[in-house]
């Protein structure tokens, strides 16, 4: 009832603010109940939200709000993760001063810190307090929008996703209780743990539309697995009596390295089911989830989805019971869902011990119906490359029972801890510097954040300061993207390797870096394969030199 009063509120106050239904809604808050609430007033009045996660740059902001055309931002004066103070409400005014469409932003209060309040900035929790905690709901055809939530593609702009009313919520309501049910075994009173920030789809999915659509407890996690220590996750657990826990690989990875004690300091016996959800998880960290956290008892399922499919697709329940499970699969298609291999051709593989690219072949409740502003580059990034069919961009193996396992992905796409981010966004973040003509980015696998992004540049025959410029390249992107997308990595060449059409052969650059030189296979493509000897050769004194410091 709490909730439904501050939704009510903050949807009396929208519409006040001139807010109608489907008009769009810039969110760019921190897990917390009220940025819960700003997400349910949108829904309830018919308004279009798009959640921006708030660890995004003030110019990662002000392009989807431009790109969604927001009227209004709401905001927090300050964000605190992991013991910082995030100064969100300045990022916010930095953004929407490139932003012509927005015509107030909503500012609550996470500290008691004074912010500069301009003219379009409204205190939230001030004006809330004024409104009626009663808002009729607005009546929406199935197919009106419900949100926009921006995804990387592997071309350098963002696409504004768009999820509707009831397929969205009848997918991520079933999949979340088949999920906890089925999978997550869900008892009424049970807690659901899931650990996702609200700025991606699982947090839209199974922290608020699926538990809150079937009345179940959900926890909101505004923290990082590691503050103020390593047991932080689990003394939740303890503290909250959380039964079902859903987080990202590469936090189980992070936590791993502390060890064993931070786990076992504190009682878990509430846990039945474990789920792991972003990333392939690998074998070490499903190992020590399952039986260090689990103490071998829990349940643990490797879930496969994507902000395209607006909720679980392919998990190894529902199933029979007591089914088998396999570490690091996601083995079973949820209900309705349909996986098909391709090869090369554009032909269905058949039979086991197979790999391919995971295509879809029938449609599902929960699928993505757009991209905002640009249906063109919907249906040819995720229809024409496979007729008939929805490409998921990664790739499959399935196992003889029939299993599936995927692979990664097969475009210029890189997962970092879980965060998904086109190649293309960060070489063009770098590639506006002067000194810069040309960057080739690749994604390449770390031990904890899953993979990194490593840069090969090239820079003008006159740049001085080889070092400066590195440091400009590294402020760039966390300016232009986030500090996350920051290359971990980064290898000054004197020009990448090209085909004679001009396209640059990132398979190789791959090659190299992972030590498989050797094996480059088909080059006779390459403009000049001296290229290559070259490259090796940077690298390797880039290696020398990071070995001796």
């Amino acid at each position: 009832r709490e909730l439904l009063e501050t939704t009510c509120r903050l949807a009396n106050m929208l519409k006040r603010h001139g807010i109608c239904r489907g008009d769009r809604v810039a969110i760019y808050m921190p897990v917390s109940p009220l940025a819960v609430a700003a997400m349910l007033a949108c829904a309830r009045i018919g308004a279009v939200h798009t959640v921006v996660f708030a660890g995004f740059s003030a110019e990662s902001l002000a392009g989807r709000i431009n790109d969604a055309k927001c009227k209004v931002v709401i905001t927090f004066n300050q964000g605190l993760r992991g013991g910082r103070v995030v100064e969100l409400k300045k990022i916010v005014d930095e953004a929407v001063k490139h932003c012509p469409t927005i015509q107030h932003v909503l500012v609550a209060h996470r500290t008691d810190n004074k912010v500069h309040m301009g003219h379009r900035d409204i205190p939230l929790e001030q004006e809330m307090a004024k409104e009626d905690p009663v808002c009729a709901p607005e009546s929406m055809g199935s197919e009106d929008m419900l949100f926009l939530l921006y995804t990387s593609g592997s071309t350098g702009t963002p696409k504004g996703l768009v999820h509707t009313q009831a397929g969205y919520l009848l997918y991520a309501a079933l999949t979340h209780r088949l999920f906890v049910e089925l999978v997550f075994d869900y008892q009424p009173g049970d807690v659901f743990g899931c650990v996702a920030d609200i700025g991606w789809i699982t947090g839209h999915s199974y922290v608020v539309y699926g538990p809150l659509c079937n009345g179940a407890t959900s926890v909101l996690f505004e923290s990082t697995p590691v503050y103020p220590d390593p047991g932080r996750y689990w003394e939740t657990v303890q503290r909250l009596k959380i039964n079902q826990f859903y987080g990202a690989p590469t936090a189980v990875r992070l936590l791993l390295k502390y060890g064993d004690s931070w786990v076992k300091k504190y009682d878990r016996s509430s846990l039945r089911t474990l789920g792991s959800v972003g990333e392939p998880i690998n074998f070490e960290a499903w190992e020590w989830l399952h039986k260090v956290v689990g103490d071998s008892r829990c349940t643990l399922v490797d879930t496969w989805w994507q902000t395209e499919t607006g909720g679980i697709c392919i998990a190894p329940r529902p199933s029979e019971e007591g089914a088998e499970i396999l570490p690091g699969m996601a083995m079973r298609p949820f209900f309705g869902i349909v996986p098909v291999l391709m090869d090369e051709k554009g032909e269905i593989v058949e039979g086991g011990n197979v790999s391919g690219a995971l295509c879809l072949s029938q449609a599902w409740p929960g699928m993505a119906r757009t991209i905002y502003g640009d249906h063109k580059r919907f249906m040819e990034a995720y229809f024409k490359p496979y007729p008939g069919h929805y490409f998921t961009g990664d790739g499959a193996y399935r196992t003889e029972g029939g299993y599936y396992q995927i692979t990664g992905r097969m475009d210029d796409v890189i997962n970092i801890s879980g965060h998904r981010l086109g190649t293309a966004e960060i070489e063009d973040a770098m590639a506006n510097h002067p000194a810069v003509p040309e960057t080739a980015v690749i994604g390449y696998p770390h031990d904890i954040k899953g993979e990194v992004a490593f840069a090969f540049i090239v820079l003008k025959d006159d740049t001085g300061d080889t070092d400066a410029v590195l440091k400009e390249l590294r402020s760039a992107v966390a300016t232009k993207i986030a500090k996350y997308a920051v290359p971990d990595q980064i290898l000054v060449v004197k020009r990448l390797p090209k085909t004679r059409s001009g396209k640059v052969m990132r398979r190789l650059l791959r090659k190299i870096i992972t030590g498989r030189s050797q094996d480059l296979g088909d080059t006779t493509t390459l403009e000049d394969p001296s290229v290559i000897t070259e490259i090796l050769s940077a690298y390797q004194k880039y290696k020398d030199k990071q070995a001796a410091s």
